[in-house]
Order: C-alpha cells, then structure tokens, then sequence
C-alpha cells in the first residue's frame, strides 16, 4: 500500500498564485495507480471541501494542523471508533474549538497588542476583504479561510524577538503554537505527523479486514509526506519517505533524518511533481 500525504500551500499548491496545474497530470496518473492523495493541511474544513472538488480527489484531508481528520463516510467498511458522521464524512476531532484558544489570546497577550493581528480581529474589522488582504487570498476563499474550527492564526508584526516572547506565553498557557509559511498557528496538543499515523492505521486496519484469511504480504503501508515548512516537519520526520518543497523566499525545514529524504529542486507544484515522480520510480522497483 502506498500514501502521500501531502501539505498544499507552497507544495501541491503555488505559493503566490494558489495553483496545482503543473500536478494535474500526476494527480490523476496516482488515482490511477490507486496510491491516495491526503490533503494535510492548515487549512480549514470549508476550504478544503471546495479545493478536493477542484483536484477531484475522493480521499480522506487533515486540516488545521492535524486538529480533524475527515473521511467520507463509507470510504472504509465500517466507521472509525470515536468517529461521528457529519456531512457525509466520519469526523475524527483531536483537540477543543476553536473559542478556547481565541480565549487564551484576550487573556494571556493582552500586552501585545498592536504587535499581532488574528483571523478574527481582521474578519470582525474588515470582514472577508481583510482576511484577503493578509493572505492573499481572494475574498471569497479569504471567507472559508475564515471559517476555522480547531485553531486560530496569528499574522505576527512585531519584533522577531517580542515574536519568541509571545509564543513563549503561549506554550506555557498550552498552546501548542506552530509557524506555517505565512502565519503562526494557535492550537491544541496535535500535529501533521500524529494525525498521519492515526489516519495511516485505518488504512492498515482497513486493508487487514480486507484480507482477513489471505496470506498476504501487501499490508507494509509505503508513506511519502510532502511539506515546505516547519509546521510539516513532524510528518517529514515520521514518514516513509520525506519530500521537502524548496521554496522561493527561505531555507527548507531542518530535518533529522537523511534517509529517504529529499528537496526538490524547483518550487511549489513544479518541485511537487519533480519529487513524486522519484518517489513513483523508486517504490516501483522495491516492489519488484
């Protein structure tokens, strides 16, 4: 069995322009080849269902962080433990809403204001428009960015040493905090590589019950994780094989591992289908 659990913004999708079309063609070749592509992402739930139907993609996302993870309902056998059905998707939430840790952000950084500007204080002042101004998103997308459930994002514009000071107050409130390519996550105790082995085991789980009986050899899960940041560096670590996206305006995420381990060449989508492609090749041959 083989995974990609793959971030978007600046991997799958384009830093600046928000575009996967360099990867449509390899998107629909990994469908083919029924090697699923999971979304794992900071984005919210109401992005994420507009953009799958745009990548036309079936399979389970993560969003926020690792915050949720949604699975269409009817995708595995049965419905995961603890799971509940919402939308049409089994719904598997790790962490509390959303209002708890806005709460920590009134009660515990209050003496930083004017240094840092949350997704809700954009929206409550200059509604969509705001949040499009900030992220670059249009205002229509700027309005599901919006929409978050688990977490809070933070557009730092202060000094990067009062920046150290004020996640430091955070941690110890217990936030976990994690700084994406744009902004800073405010969040509970969950990350993209936990959530990638809890939604790895359904998969293995699945393929078990499938095969209850068989003598089979086919239930080593084969991951490749794909990021461009250090809120991806927990899944980079934890996976099979790691695909770092070289991006235009800083360093790669710092890894420990070596093995298995490659950055792209080229950026956003174009470095996405670069790495892929090796991955594909390389999977291909130990499977032989």
């Amino acid at each position: 069995m083989r995974l990609i659990f793959t971030d978007l913004d600046g991997s799958l999708l384009d830093h600046h322009s928000y575009s996967f079309a360099p990867a449509v063609p390899l998107l629909a070749e990994l469908e083919a080849l029924d090697v699923p592509v999971i979304p794992i992402t900071s984005k919210t739930y109401a992005e994420l269902v507009t953009l799958r139907d745009a990548l036309n993609n079936r399979h389970p996302f993560i969003v926020e962080n690792g915050a949720a993870i949604y699975i269409p309902s009817r995708y595995f056998k049965t419905q995961p433990e603890h799971a509940t059905l919402e939308n049409d998707f089994w719904v598997l939430r790790n962490v509390p809403r959303r209002a708890k840790w806005q709460q920590l952000l009134t009660e515990r950084v209050a003496d930083f204001s004017g240094e840092f500007e949350t997704f809700d204080s954009v929206y409550a002042a200059s509604g969509a428009a705001g949040v499009a101004d900030i992220t670059g998103l249009a205002p229509n997308a700027a309005e599901l960015a919006n929409q978050r459930e688990h977490s809070e994002p933070v557009h730092w514009i202060g000094s990067p040493q009062r920046k150290l000071t004020f996640i430091y107050r955070l941690k110890e409130a217990g936030a976990t905090v994690l700084q994406g390519g744009r902004f800073i996550n405010i969040g509970g105790d969950v990350d993209k590589g936990r959530a990638m082995l809890q939604l790895r085991d359904l998969y293995l789980a699945e393929a078990n019950l499938q095969n209850r009986g068989q003598q089979d050899s086919n239930n080593h899960c084969e991951i490749l994780a794909i990021g461009d940041s250090n809120n991806d560096v927990a899944m980079l670590e934890l996976a099979s094989s790691a695909l770092v996206i070289r991006a235009d305006d800083r360093a790669p995420p710092i890894l420990k591992r070596t093995e298995n381990c490659y950055i792209s060449q080229q950026t956003g989508p174009d470095g996405w289908v670069e790495g892929v492609n090796l991955w594909l090749q390389k999977t291909d041959k130990n499977k032989h």
